[in-house]
């Protein structure tokens, strides 16, 4: 009886060890790995894996190219099944776009895009129109008049310039309207205060600030905070994490977009799950989005589960 319990156990811990070695595994290569968004999106893959019984294997990339295109590489040579990667810069990847596609990796974009000819596909978001979105917004709140600044991130990232080509588009179909301060830089609640600062000093009269993102957006509301101007001028940012939800929601910062980057992430893995099953897709699947102001924040701020 011993030895049929024992052959027993043996039969399914090889059983479970065999269908572990042969599950399927996604690589990630996420641009920031202490981006509240980031990491927030992770959470999203990891779990929406899971339940499709895949494995994550997470590569870091820190807003730095070269340290992206090791990871990347690395995930290549493991042999993984797929990738799933938020590009630092739009152009800079592109060889390993091209290897993973040589390898028959499928290989896809997520949240930030890339302008590769091999990239198989982008799962985002229509920047151009939100972009727009948040102008028109924005023109709205200051009457069609007034002095904007510009905090537009990162230089060489796909998603972030079409957002600031959107905005900037909107906003030259208002007259009264006028960019005075723009500049470009990582996604740090730090730069968001300084840049802010140098805007508010070069134009006190400042009516409106941009942040490409919530970081950007709550490190120039600080600053408009400090110069005794939070009721004076509109500062928008976007990703709707919960701190900018709640700053929103008591008014220390005007509007956020939420994103749900948890949502994100579940796309993505979807979106690679049907595809290695062999599902084809055009070249963008969107993710939807919603303007978060004063008048709605509330329903976006997730209440504490009781212990």
């Amino acid at each position: 009886m011993r030895k049929l319990l024992f052959s027993l156990l043996t039969v399914l811990l090889l059983a479970g060890t065999s269908t572990i070695t042969n599950a399927k595994t996604i690589g990630v290569s996420l641009s920031s790995d202490t981006n509240p968004f980031y990491i927030a999106m992770l959470k999203g893959i990891k779990a929406r894996a899971a339940k499709a019984g895949f494995k994550v294997s997470v590569v870091n990339a820190e807003e730095d190219i070269a340290k992206q295109l090791n990871g990347v590489n690395d995930l290549i040579a493991k042999g993984v099944d797929g990738i799933l990667i938020s590009p630092i810069d739009a152009k800079a990847l592109c060889s390993v776009f091209k290897k993973a596609k040589s390898a028959n990796i499928p290989m896809m974009s997520i949240a930030r895009g890339s302008a590769c000819k091999d990239q198989l596909l982008h799962v985002g978001l229509n920047e151009l129109k939100i972009g727009e979105e948040i102008a028109a917004w924005t023109a709205k709140k200051i009457g069609g008049r007034g002095k904007i600044a510009m905090l537009s991130g990162p230089a060489g990232a796909q998603a972030f310039i079409n957002f600031a080509k959107g905005y900037a588009a909107e906003m030259a179909k208002h007259p009264g309207v006028k960019v005075v301060f723009r500049r470009e830089m990582l996604l740090t609640r730090e730069n968001g205060l300084k840049n802010a600062e140098d805007a508010l000093v070069a134009h006190p009269d400042l009516k409106a600030i941009y942040g490409a993102n919530d970081e950007l957006g709550m490190g120039a509301a600080q600053a408009v905070a400090a110069a005794g101007k939070t009721k004076g001028i509109v500062v928008t940012g976007m990703n709707g994490i919960p701190p900018a939800v709640a700053a929103v929601n008591r008014g220390f910062m005007d509007l956020t977009v939420s994103l749900s980057p948890f949502a994100f992430g579940n796309v993505g893995v979807d979106t690679m799950v049907a595809k290695l099953s062999g599902k084809s897709f055009g070249k963008k699947v969107l993710v939807g989005y919603k303007l978060v102001d004063k008048s709605n924040a509330k329903k976006f701020i997730r209440k504490k589960k009781k212990k």
